[in-house]
Parts: structure tokens; C-alpha cells; sequence
């Protein structure tokens, strides 16, 4: 029996089913439906909340119905003709025909509405000592004359403007002077390097950049406009236009030829209107890439967007429209784009922007004292932020002086939360650590728990929650026959997918096909691996990738890295495969101890192994662990565990654009070699 209130029901043993670690960890079935019948599987805790089952059911068998709905939350200059065209999977369109703008839904209707006076944003940066509040007002004059300026530089409907610039209220109001244009921007995360700028300006062809004179990290300020210049020397199409906003406080950036000053040209533009376009015209283009290969630019269509994320604020999320909604993560995201940006506007409550570190602004007390001054209701972050905090201030010393009464639920996602984790922030913010799973290419969560539909803030251990309406969420083996409950396969979509996924990739639509849709026809490839349990809910278990061959066993990396964290000692860890001759693979562990760990690495590597072998069992072939100083993450807190593994075959891998810091590889193929592993490996470029 499931306990409704219980988040732990599924430990070394599961309660449900009396499967070990490993079983519960590594199986499952389709998700919403028994067989193809309309048969729903109910458990527990969803015979609980019929509105959400009621919601999910309409979803998959009336999807015009429902989101015909749902298009309503949203303004639209033109209705729409017909809500939903999948004659021409997978370019599937939604809310044909309708006409709107992204700028008006975010900012206009909320000031005709009458609400110009409440605040849109608030920016926190404790680097800089400046806390600056900006309302639905000035958000409004400002994106509407900065679009006038973009007009100005011949910006027009469909034209690509890149926008390269820090957490600042500017680059949301560059984003949303861009989406007033119908224009379409691209946001490059500030601080990439100038080639990675490069790339994304040959590819999207630009009219316009907007860019900010610099970022700041901690102890150091990062001169953007400097990685600016040297991209404009290495582009191969025509030199766009700059726009560059000066941060005078902090660096004010010299100008060259073809650059203007955001303020100057803001002092004699004037107020522009919104330019409608049609529901399946491009928004945005994200670009996206992993450790090889070019960046993919994921087309984001805008009617089935905003709809969506508009009602995603309140049905998945919670949130009412006195709400205040702190996404801790930077606008170069995906997540940035939906939730710090679009979805609180559109929804038209208040944003928290943070520039600064969960531990190092000036210490690990600074998500504390967000939450009770800006009294924050809902916080959305990805796991290691918070084992950066728990590393940092375990006991919490430092954040508990300050009231966390306004806190009423914590999101996490981008990566797997640990239990240990999850059990710590729980017990030390006293609120739901709630899981939800999504991609860059869907926009919003594909699972998670409804909390507007009335589900409690309750989830099964390790569980990333049910699926969102729209998602006929499916397992599927090798050979794109159906899994079997709690069975490890890897999880597909079938089509049509729901409003607001990606439309396409940028000027590569056969690219689009052959990447997400070719190995299983009729689905869409998250390229995750996961399983389904008895009751619907889904296991986000890893990327595909990162599932370990144990001779024919697989396993999954973050099933053995949540042993692994629950050690005392062990702050940090990541867990791949590396080759081995009789086995095929095995896992190797690579941690980061506790700073006052009593025990030595000698020691832990053997508790370590003991652990793993107690709560998986020999089957994992877990021998091998090791301590280093730091693990390869992104900007946005993932680790980058392909390229460790490939460190390990002796391969030679490129340093990834979103590494955080570089050099932490140097160290690793170092403790790889002596572990017997990346003997002939070349130095990571």
C-alpha cells in the first residue's frame, strides 16, 4: 500500500513490491493507459486527485478539446482556425491559424488590465550591493521603445537578433523588445567564448546583436564585449549591428564601428507597437549541444509556448497571481526562457532574478535571505545547487537566521536529486523537494506532479512524478517493443506532442526527423532512460548514455550514485563505465569528499564498494572508486559524465562551451591513469 504523505515508500526495499534497490531502480510500462485500451491505471495516491486523472485522460483523447481550453488563458489578436494539424508528423502544428504577440501577452494586457503598478521583477545581485524591482510599467516602456530602436537598425518580422547578456532585467527586456518586433532572438549564455559566439552568429545570420558589457562571477568580472569583438573577427556572414547595454557600476565597455550604446539609442527611439504573427511562427532559437558536435537550434513555435507555460504556472507549479517565483538559473537555458521570462509574465506574476552563486555571494546564506526578503513562495533550482549549500554550510549555521515562512515549495530538475540530498533540503527548508523532468526540445515538464489539479506535494522516492497532460509517455526496448512495468528501457512520446514543443531545428528539418524521430517511428526520442512502476509514475533514471552494460545487466548510473551520496563523506559524485574484459563494462566512481571528513579515500573507497555491493549486489561489478577535488559541470550544474567516460577509454574529448571549469579534467584523467585507465588519453582540448 502506498502512504499518500510518504515520500519515501520506495527504500532498499520496495514497499509494493519487495523488488531490491536494483530491480526498483532499473524497470517499467506504458505510463497512463493499460495495453491500447482506455483502461486507466489508478493508484493510491492519483484515486486521490480525479481531476488531474479526468485532465490527463481528455488530454490524449479529445487533444483539441482540451487545449482549445487552454489556448484561452492566453490574448490573441486573430483566433484560431483549427487547434490542432498533424497531418504532417512530425511538423505538428497547433492553434493554426491563430494570431498573437509574446510581448503583449507578457507585458501589455497586464498594464490594460490594470496591474502596470505590481512588480514584474526583482533583481538580486549581491556582487554589485543592488537590489532593483522593475514593474509591469516600466517593463512595458522599455521593451516597447527598444523595439523601436530595433526598427530603427532594420530589424523587421522574422529577423534573428542575438542576445548575449548576463541575469539582468535588460536581457528580458531585449528578449521581449525582440518577440514585439515578431522578430525572433536567440539568447547565447554571457560568457561563452568567442567561437562558441561565432558559431551561433554564421548560423542564425543575425540583423542585429545585442549584448551586455559584461557578467560577474565571483572575485572577477567577465568582459563580454571583449569575446564580442573577437567573434566578430572570426564570423563568416555580414557584420551585424551591436547594441550594447553598459553596465557603468561595474565596467563600462569601450565601442567600435558598428556598435551603439543602449542608452543613447533608447533616449531618441520611440514606443513601437506589437506586430502580430501566426501561432507556428518561431519564437525563439535555443541552441543546444552536447559534449560533440554542432549546436542544434531548437525552433520554439509561439501560440502552442505561451498557452502552455501560461497555464503550466498554475496547474503544474501552484502558483497564484500574487505569487512570488524565484527560478535560480540564467537566461542561455531553456529553463530561463520558459520560467524566468515567459511563464511569470505571461501568468503575470513576480520574477526573482539572482546574479550570484548558492555558497559564494558572499556565502551560503544567500538563498536564505532571498527567500525571506523577497518572501518567496516557490523556488525552482537544480539539484547541485543544493549540495552546494549542504557542502558549504551543512548544519545550515549561516541560513538560519532567516524565515523561510513564505516558502511553500522547492522544484527541482536539469539533473538526478539524490535522496540524501532531497532528505537534507526537505528537513532544512520545510517544504516538498518536488522532481520534474523535462528537455530543452519540450519547453516545460513532460512529468511532475500537477499541484493545481490537487495532487498532494507528495512523491514516490526517486520518482520525477506523473506525466503532464499531453505527454503519452511510453517505455520502450531495443527493438521498439513495449517494456514491462519497473523494466529499464528508454522513454518515448508518442506523437502528436503537445503545444509548445520544438517545431523543427534551424534550416535542418531533415536533421529535426533523423535525431528525434527515427528510431522509433511514431515517437518522439527523449534519448533518457527511465521506467514506468505499477501506478503511472516515472523514473527518469539517466541519458540513455549514461546506462552501464554489466555483462548483459544494465544499470543505471544515478540508481548507484544515490548510494553513493548517501555516505556521509561524499559531497558530490558521478558514476560511469569503463571498460573491462570480462565483464564488457563496469562502473567506476569518482566523489568529492566532505572538506572535514575523518576517514581517509582509502577508507571511504571501501565503504564505498561495501555500500553498493549491500544495497545492489554483486551483479553491479562496483570495485572501483576515487576521490578528486571537483567534477566537470556545466554553468547550469550538470555534470558531464560522457566525457569522463570517454577520458577513461583513452579518447580524446573536447571541453564542452558550458563547462564551468576546465581545468578540474587535468585532475581527472590524472586519478583515471592511475587507476589503470586513459593511459594513452590526449590532453582535453
Amino acid at each position: 500500500m502506498l502512504h499518500q504523505m510518504n515520500p519515501d515508500f520506495l527504500d532498499a526495499k520496495s514497499e509494493t513490491s519487495g523488488k531490491t534497490c536494483l530491480e526498483s531502480c532499473i524497470v517499467r510500462p506504458r505510463i497512463s493507459r493499460k495495453g491500447d485500451s482506455n483502461d486507466y491505471i489508478m493508484s493510491p495516491l492519483r484515486n486521490e486527485c480525479s481531476a488531474y486523472e479526468e485532465a490527463y485522460k481528455k488530454s490524449l483523447e479529445c487533444p483539441e478539446e482540451f487545449w482549445g481550453e487552454i489556448g484561452d488563458c492566453i490574448d490573441w489578436n486573430k483566433r484560431w482556425e483549427k487547434v490542432l494539424d498533424n497531418s504532417n508528423e512530425p511538423f505538428t502544428k497547433w492553434f493554426v491559424g491563430g494570431e498573437l504577440n509574446a510581448c503583449y501577452n507578457a507585458v501589455d494586457r497586464h498594464v490594460r488590465a490594470g496591474y502596470g503598478e505590481k512588480t514584474a521583477l526583482i533583481h538580486d545581485s549581491p556582487q554589485t550591493s543592488l537590489i532593483r524591482k522593475v514593474t509591469y510599467n516600466e517593463l512595458l516602456e522599455k521593451t516597447s521603445v527598444l523595439a523601436g530602436a530595433l526598427a530603427d537598425l532594420g530589424v523587421r518580422k522574422g529577423d534573428r537578433v542575438i542576445i548575449y547578456m548576463p541575469l539582468i532585467p535588460e536581457t528580458i527586456i531585449a528578449i521581449l523588445a525582440t518577440a514585439r518586433l515578431g522578430a525572433i532572438h536567440s539568447v547565447v549564455f554571457g560568457g561563452f567564448a568567442a567561437n562558441e559566439l561565432a558559431s551561433r552568429v554564421d548560423h542564425a545570420e543575425p540583423k542585429v546583436i545585442i549584448a551586455a558589457s559584461c557578467g560577474l562571477e565571483p572575485s572577477k568580472v567577465i568582459k563580454y564585449t571583449t569575446m564580442l569583438n573577437g567573434a566578430m573577427d572570426m564570423i563568416t556572414v555580414p557584420k551585424p549591428k551591436c547594441i550594447v547595454f553598459q553596465r557603468r557600476n561595474v565596467w563600462e565597455a569601450p565601442l567600435i564601428e558598428s556598435q551603439f550604446d543602449w542608452d543613447d539609442l533608447m533616449k531618441r527611439s520611440k514606443p513601437h507597437p506589437c506586430v502580430m504573427v501566426e501561432a507556428n511562427d518561431p519564437l525563439y532559437i535555443l541552441y543546444t549541444s552536447g559534449t560533440t558536435g554542432q549546436p542544434k537550434g531548437i525552433i520554439r513555435p509561439i501560440g502552442g509556448h505561451l498557452a502552455t507555460l501560461c497555464w503550466t504556472m498554475k496547474m503544474v507549479y501552484g502558483m497564484n497571481k500574487n505569487s512570488v517565483w524565484w527560478v535560480a538559473s540564467d537566461m542561455g537555458w531553456v529553463v530561463g526562457h520558459s520560467y524566468i521570462c515567459y511563464g511569470p509574465l505571461l501568468y503575470g506574476v513576480t520574477s526573482v532574478m539572482y546574479e550570484g552563486k548558492p555558497d559564494r555571494t558572499p556565502d551560503a546564506s544567500q538563498y536564505f535571505r532571498i527567500i525571506e526578503q523577497h518572501n518567496v513562495n516557490a523556488l525552482f533550482c537544480v539539484p547541485t545547487a543544493l549540495r552546494v549549500i549542504r557542502r558549504a554550510d551543512p548544519e545550515t549555521l549561516l541560513g538560519k537566521k532567516y524565515s523561510l515562512k513564505s516558502l511553500k515549495t522547492i522544484f527541482v530538475a536539469g539533473e538526478f536529486c539524490d535522496y540524501e540530498t532531497k532528505a537534507w533540503a526537505e528537513k532544512t527548508f520545510k517544504v516538498p523537494i518536488l522532481n520534474n523532468w523535462w528537455q530543452s526540445e519540450t519547453g516545460h515538464p513532460i512529468t511532475a506532479l500537477c499541484l493545481g489539479y490537487g495532487h498532494y506535494a507528495s512523491l514516490p522516492k526517486f520518482s520525477t512524478g506523473l506525466p503532464i497532460p499531453g505527454y503519452d509517455i511510453h517505455i520502450l526496448r531495443e527493438d521498439g517493443s513495449e517494456a514491462s512495468q519497473h523494466e529499464l528501457g528508454r522513454i518515448a512520446i508518442k506523437l502528436p506532442l503537445p503545444p509548445g514543443c520544438m517545431s523543427t531545428l534551424y534550416q535542418a528539418s531533415e536533421k529535426f526527423k533523423q535525431v528525434y524521430f527515427s528510431r522509433f517511428p511514431g515517437y518522439y526520442d527523449t534519448m533518457d532512460a527511465g521506467y514506468i512502476d505499477e501506478f503511472g509514475y516515472v523514473y527518469v533514471t539517466a541519458r540513455d548514455d549514461d546506462i552501464i552494460n554489466v555483462a548483459g545487466h544494465r544499470i543505471s548510473t544515478a540508481a548507484l550514485e544515490d548510494i553513493i551520496l548517501a555516505h556521509t563523506n561524499v559531497v558530490d559524485a558521478a558514476v560511469v563505465g569503463v571498460p573491462d574484459h570480462t565483464k564488457g563494462e563496469v562502473p567506476l566512481c569518482l566523489y568529492v569528499r566532505r572538506e572535514d571528513a575523518m576517514n581517509n579515500e582509502g577508507e571511504i573507497n571501501q565503504e564505498l564498494v561495501a555500500l553498493v555491493r549491500k544495497m545492489i549486489g554483486p551483479i553491479a561489478s562496483f570495485r572501483t572508486a576515487a576521490a578528486v577535488t571537483a567534477l566537470p559541470k556545466t554553468r547550469s550544474g550538470k555534470i558531464i559524465r560522457k566525457s569522463i567516460a570517454m577520458l577513461a577509454r583513452s579518447k580524446q574529448i573536447k571541453i564542452p562551451s558550458t563547462i564551468e571549469d576546465p581545468t578540474v579534467f587535468l585532475e581527472i584523467k590524472e586519478v583515471l591513469q592511475k587507476l589503470g585507465y586513459a593511459k594513452l588519453a590526449p590532453d582535453p582540448q
